[in-house]
Formats: C-alpha cells, sequence, structure tokens
C-alpha cells in the first residue's frame, strides 16, 4: 500500500518538478560540499536533497530518485569507475528513508533509526562488500575506518536531517501533503 501510494506521487506535475530541483540541488552539494577522506571515506551533504525527497514523497520515489540520481552524478563528475552496487545502495537509502519518514512526523527517533538503518546495512554491509568487490581489498582493512567514520556522522546526520526536516516539514511539505502525517 505504502509504495504504491508513494508511485502514485508521480501522477503530481509539482512533485516531479520539485524532484527535479532536488536533484539539481544535490548535484550543486556534489560538487561544492563533500570532503574525501581518502579512497573509502567520504563526507557530504549531496545526500540531504534525496532525504527529502524520500520524506516528502515516500519509499518507491525516493529509491527511484535515488538510483536515478547516482547515475546522473557519475555522468556529470565521474569518480572511479561506475559500479552498480553504489546504485543499488542509493536505491535502498531512498527506500529505507521513504518507509521511516513518508506521511509521518520527522521525529529525533525516527530519523535517528532511519540513519542507524541506513549506517550498518548499506553504508557498512553493502557499501563495504561493493569496495571489496571493486578494489579486491580485505574487508578487514577498510571495516574500521568505515565502522569509525558512521558512528562519527550518526549523530551528525541524525541532528543535520532533523533540522533540515524541521523547516520542510513547516515550509515545503504542506504544498504536497495537507494533514496527512501520523
Amino acid at each position: 500500500m505504502i509504495f504504491k501510494k508513494s508511485l502514485e506521487e508521480f501522477r503530481n506535475l509539482r512533485a516531479v518538478t520539485f524532484c527535479g530541483m532536488m536533484a539539481a540541488l544535490a548535484i550543486a552539494l556534489n560538487y561544492v560540499a563533500s570532503i574525501d577522506l581518502g579512497p573509502y571515506i567520504r563526507i557530504g551533504f549531496s545526500g540531504l536533497p534525496n532525504q527529502i525527497v524520500a520524506y516528502l514523497f515516500g519509499p518507491s520515489v525516493g529509491a527511484i530518485f535515488g538510483g536515478a540520481l547516482d547515475i546522473i552524478k557519475y555522468l556529470i563528475k565521474p569518480s572511479g569507475v561506475f559500479f552498480p552496487g553504489f546504485t543499488i545502495s542509493a536505491a535502498l537509502g531512498g527506500l529505507i528513508y521513504g518507509l521511516f519518514l513518508y506521511k509521518k512526523k520527522p521525529t529525533l527517533l525516527r530519523i535517528f533509526l532511519a540513519q542507524l538503518m541506513i549506517k550498518v546495512f548499506v553504508n557498512i554491509v553493502l557499501n563495504t562488500l561493493w569496495l571489496k568487490i571493486l578494489y579486491d581489498k580485505a574487508i578487514l582493512a577498510i571495516l574500521p575506518g568505515r565502522l569509525l567514520s558512521n558512528a562519527i556522522m550518526l549523530p551528525v546526520d541524525t541532528l543535520l536531517l532533523y533540522a533540515v526536516l524541521h523547516v520542510v516539514e513547516h515550509t515545503i511539505q504542506p504544498y504536497f501533503h495537507k494533514g496527512d502525517r501520523s
């Protein structure tokens, strides 16, 4: 039911237009607002538009948006070899954020749990596996740095997304969904 409702968001021209604007913002943020800490650790803000889209339009739109945007970002600014595993991770991220946040009040706990799921299952498990496959590095060699960076970024990303969604909830969200949150 939630997936069907989310897919129906594509019928709204305002929603599709907003997704295009968020894609442009994500691409711009990808250029100016990221810090590479070696080949396996990257801190950036270009994921915020993806999270906003998943919050506003749900898991289906979030997954499609995340996967498509991953490919578009790579085509615009290639870094390394394209690997579809990261596209799967981006789509799963949108799916998870959408499941936790769509049509729900963005509470600190809800956002923390979504962030925790992303950090553990997508960033640490899947993305580490993708790096292993792509670069043939020993998982135990790259895992400690990835664990540390995700542990440090969990509270930072939670508070940042909470602040951003608080603004979105009171400014942008009413244009798309009037009073249908739980």
